[in-house]
């Protein structure tokens, strides 16, 4: 499919602007502009997570997915075809995640392996919040989201912070490059380094549900 849309669109990134009417800084907080489009992709973003939510556990579909993903011999002996809702509730997943580039598309990049770029976050956010908890996910991401953020805004290294405490560290300092390093420059390790602390402490992810 990606070597289909390359012969399509080819492999350059195409121009995908954002819309006027969203355009522009939303407020501003400690010289800091948060655009207009951040807040219009987190409102559908949390519109998706409402509606996904709503389906599972508000309609007779729903019932029906979460039945044939543990039972699904006795979803198959009530008549329902359990292959069909495999391939149906995957389709719903497919334009999901069309939806998400089409949402995403100006903010980031526009190429053919522009889902690269976020798979592998998006593959923490989901094990940090449990496997099949959209709630886990939810409170994964914002987590995962704020941890970043904050540690590109905070600028802070150990080797301030020792250095505050009238410990002096030097170049001969052994792992003195490890000291000085950021927290902007690490940060976008962090996320992993959160996965491996709660595949240590919590396997099944924050909200996630014990298997029997």
């Amino acid at each position: 499919m990606v070597e289909v849309v390359q012969i399509v669109w080819g492999r350059a990134a195409v121009p995908y602007a954002v819309p006027k009417l969203l355009a522009g800084s939303l407020f501003t907080v400690y010289s800091t502009n948060f655009p207009t489009y951040r807040a219009f992709m987190m409102l559908v973003a949390g519109a998706m997570l409402l509606g996904i939510w709503l389906v599972l556990t508000r309609t007779r579909i729903g019932l029906v997915i979460q039945a044939s993903l543990t039972h699904p011999e006795m979803v198959q002996a009530l008549g329902h075809n359990v292959p069909r809702v495999f391939m149906l509730t995957f389709g719903a997943g497919c334009a999901l995640a069309a939806l998400a580039g089409v949402i995403g598309g100006n903010a980031y990049v526009t190429e053919p392996s522009m889902a690269a770029v976020i798979v592998s976050i998006v593959f923490v956010v989901v094990v940090v919040g449990g496997m099949g908890s959209l709630a886990g996910a939810f409170v994964a991401s914002l987590l995962i989201g704020l941890m970043q953020t904050f540690a590109i805004g905070i600028d802070w290294s150990p080797l301030a912070f020792l250095e505050r405490i009238g410990v002096r560290l030097g170049p001969e300092t052994p792992l003195y490059s490890v000291w000085s390093l950021k927290l902007s420059q690490v940060a976008p390790v962090l996320p992993y380094l959160l996965l491996v602390l709660v595949l240590i402490l919590r396997p099944r992810g924050l909200m996630g549900t014990r298997e029997n």
